[in-house]
């Protein structure tokens, strides 16, 4: 006696994004929709935008916050919120750029050193705890002490910055990824092929440890907003009049008590971003089991 079934679709074997999102963690949603937001805020902030971040005089100057002003106006007249909605791709562009920079160098660096071994690991290593013992903002501050007045300020070296100071600590997960792969039963096959260690790392060890290093990634673009937005408060980032967020906080530090709104708007547009890659970081880890 034969019995028949019915064949199975397409939908009833893979399920459907409204059921994988109904599934993913409560934090990558929330984190999701936050950098969402600030992504199409990024994008369309500077068509958004009532004024010109430069233009002086939309308002009287140091009045607080209104429903036309919704972060007040500078000592200049300069509206808060237009400086904000049209800083708002440089933040990202700086965090992202940055953080992909430093993932790039410092995971395939990683990786190599993990796979390899032996001395060149152990140099590897030794330099990248060295580099990661100095605190992140006073090893920015160096580099750009040591480049000089000629080239400070520009988006370029904000970008080598955070790339050179993320590159360390991500090359150290990496590195860990790699040695514990190295022994799996495909890194071993490539090798006897004769494959190249580049090679290997990159399309046997790489995609395995893909979730960990997207942790990471995620992890670090969290982290990056803040150095840049440090850096711009101190006077060492980008230079007016780019409407960068810490430099706008910088700009009117001296305003807290008279005009909190230009120091408290910019304030919580800097945290949401942050908690909203936080929260995104936490939902990645859970859905990838990384620690």
């Amino acid at each position: 006696m034969t019995v028949q079934t019915e064949p199975v679709t397409r939908s009833e074997r893979r399920p459907s994004l409204v059921a994988r999102w109904g599934r993913t963690p409560a934090s990558f949603k929330i984190g999701i929709i936050i950098v969402t937001l600030h992504l199409l805020a990024a994008i369309f902030g500077p068509f958004l935008a009532p004024y010109a971040p430069t233009r002086m005089g939309a308002g009287v100057a140091l009045s607080g916050a209104s429903l036309t002003h919704p972060f007040g106006l500078d000592q200049l007249g300069r509206d808060v919120f237009s400086r904000m909605l049209h800083g708002a791709w440089l933040v990202i562009l700086l965090s992202i750029a940055g953080t992909t920079l430093g993932f790039v160098t410092g995971g395939f660096l990683g990786l190599i050193s993990g796979y390899l071994g032996g001395r060149f690991d152990i140099v590897f290593n030794r330099l990248t705890e060295a580099l990661i013992s100095i605190p992140v903002l006073f090893t920015a501050l160096l580099i750009i002490a040591l480049v000089g007045a000629s080239a400070s300020g520009t988006i370029l070296l904000i970008i080598a910055v955070v790339g050179f100071v993320f590159a360390p600590r991500v090359a150290r997960i990496a590195r860990g990824a790699a040695i514990e792969l190295s022994t799996r039963e495909y890194v071993l096959a490539a090798r006897l092929r004769g494959d190249l260690a580049w090679k290997i790392a990159l399309r046997e060890i790489l995609p395995n440890a893909s979730g960990t290093l997207l942790v990471e990634f995620s992890l670090r673009a969290a982290y990056a907003p803040v150095l840049v937005a440090s850096l711009g408060f101190l006077g060492f980032g980008i230079k007016p009049p780019m409407p960068e967020w810490g430099l706008i906080i910088s700009e009117n530090r001296n305003l807290l008590f008279l005009t909190p709104a230009t120091i408290i708007g910019p304030g919580l547009m800097l945290a949401s971003l942050v908690i909203g890659f936080n929260l995104l970081t936490e939902g990645l880890a859970r859905m990838t089991g990384s620690n």
